[in-house]
């Protein structure tokens, strides 16, 4: 509900970041953070913070994140298997574009969908986007051309995969602020446990039912999902006047066009990993089950870096855990994948710590931009950060199929490290523009 006081001609009040303030109020001696201009409207709004509606929301996001996210996450087996079966006489990097377009229109039509939903609210977005992604991936069943999985799993499932996961991630900024890392996190730990569950339902089905049964199984898992998230996602703030509209002007502020080359980078990494470690797997000589095992791993040490970060980042801020999580993963990247060769326990090793720090990222990644706007605008920031991210993601998987045969398995994670190093500089970038250029060690942002 609005708050009454208000100053007079909609002036702007000057005031600490609310990620700032509270952790201020307790320990103003140890942090020293500049105050911020603030629009009146961020404080227009409380903010549960919890509460049985609340946490339905965030656990129908969960469900939809598990059905949306977690199959995305599962990718590379599908390229695998096309590989050897219904695409064989095409390169990996020619069937590395049906996974790139899904990936792209999940993320670059969110600069419509994210406007949208600020303006009409969740309901509808919701039902339309199960009803077509459910569609999609019985069709994807019928597949057995190149064309075929480019409309049913690049467009249709892409584009119904956009409507579901932008807006099940901005209704939480609807029941959330101070908490909202925390609740992020919990509700994008949806994909790491589809990123588990996919790989170890569809091995089986793989070898033992046809192509179109396997995802009628799925089809059939992700409708009980969707059933979910519709019963319990629920929108709370009222409808923005001017939404609908793409708005790019959220660029002209340096610490939005920082984070959001940060995530572009990262998620290059992130998705051509997911989309190529099966491949990798096989190009270093294991088997096609280590592809499997090592998908599943990763996705559970994922997991539980997607809780832990949420938790930490409402008490250390951000920012700071965004860039603590990358040079995780960086250390990660370049001390144990670059030199695993043929070495099967390395791999192993490697897994769940890259999945952590990957999951650490990819889920703080949206409650970094949304603490640079407005709740209300939520929806539009997410969106527009993600289109631009989405070209990255488009030709990860591509660029990475091309790089594996003609440079090896070194090159290519070599390649990906260096990426993850622009990343953790734009993030640092961002940071220190969020301080207004005033580099603080100790400072919650």
């Amino acid at each position: 509900m609005a708050r009454e006081a208000s100053p007079p001609n909609g002036e702007e009040l000057a005031t600490l970041h609310p990620t700032l303030e509270a952790q201020v109020t307790q320990n103003s001696n140890f942090f020293q953070v500049e105050a911020t201009v603030t629009f009146r409207s961020r404080l227009d709004y409380t903010f549960p913070e919890g509460g049985t509606k609340a946490w339905l929301v965030v656990s129908g996001s969960f469900c939809i994140i598990w059905g949306t996210f977690g199959l995305v996450s599962s990718v590379g087996l599908f390229q695998s298997y096309w590989k050897t079966h219904q695409l064989l006489n095409y390169s990996n990097g020619d069937i590395g574009w049906i996974p790139a377009v899904n990936i792209f229109f999940n993320l670059f039509l969110g600069v419509q969908i994210g406007p949208l939903f600020d303006r009409y609210g969740p309901k509808w977005l919701i039902l339309t986007g199960s009803v077509l992604y459910v569609v999609s991936l019985v069709l994807l069943g019928e597949c057995t051309k190149y064309w075929h999985f480019m409309l049913a799993y690049g467009v249709l499932n892409g584009f119904s995969g956009a409507l579901l996961t932008t807006t099940a991630l901005s209704v939480i900024a609807h029941w959330f602020e101070r908490k909202r890392g925390m609740a992020s996190g919990i509700a994008f730990v949806g994909s790491s446990i589809g990123g588990i569950t996919f790989p170890l339902i569809l091995k089986p089905a793989f070898q033992h039912l046809t192509w179109a049964w396997a995802m009628r199984i799925v089809a059939l898992i992700c409708l009980a999902l969707m059933v979910v998230g519709n019963i319990c996602i629920r929108g709370r703030l009222p409808p923005r006047k001017n939404g609908g509209a793409i708005d790019l002007r959220c660029f002209l502020d340096a610490r939005f066009s920082w984070a959001t080359a940060g995530v572009a980078c990262f998620e290059f990494v992130l998705f051509g990993a997911l989309g190529l470690i099966p491949t990798y797997s096989l190009s270093q000589g294991f088997s096609s089950q280590t592809g499997f095992n090592i998908i599943a791993i990763l996705n559970a040490g994922s997991a539980l870096g997607r809780s832990f970060s949420g938790y930490v980042s409402d008490r250390v801020g951000r920012f700071n855990t965004m860039l603590l999580t990358l040079l995780w993963t960086l250390f990660v990247t370049l001390a144990l994948w670059l030199p695993i060769g043929d070495n099967l326990v390395m791999f192993y090793v490697f897994a769940p710590l890259f999945g952590f720090g990957s999951g650490s990222i990819i889920s703080m990644a949206p409650v970094c931009l949304g603490q640079l706007c407005r709740a209300d605008e939520y929806g539009q920031y997410y969106g527009t950060s993600y289109s631009v991210v989405s070209f990255a993601t488009m030709v990860c998987i591509p660029i990475g199929g091309e790089l594996l045969p003609r440079i090896g398995a070194t090159g290519f994670v070599a390649f990906f490290g260096g990426v993850l190093v622009v990343a953790t500089v734009s993030f640092t970038m961002a940071r220190w523009a969020s301080l207004d250029y005033r580099w603080n060690w100790t400072a919650k942002i």
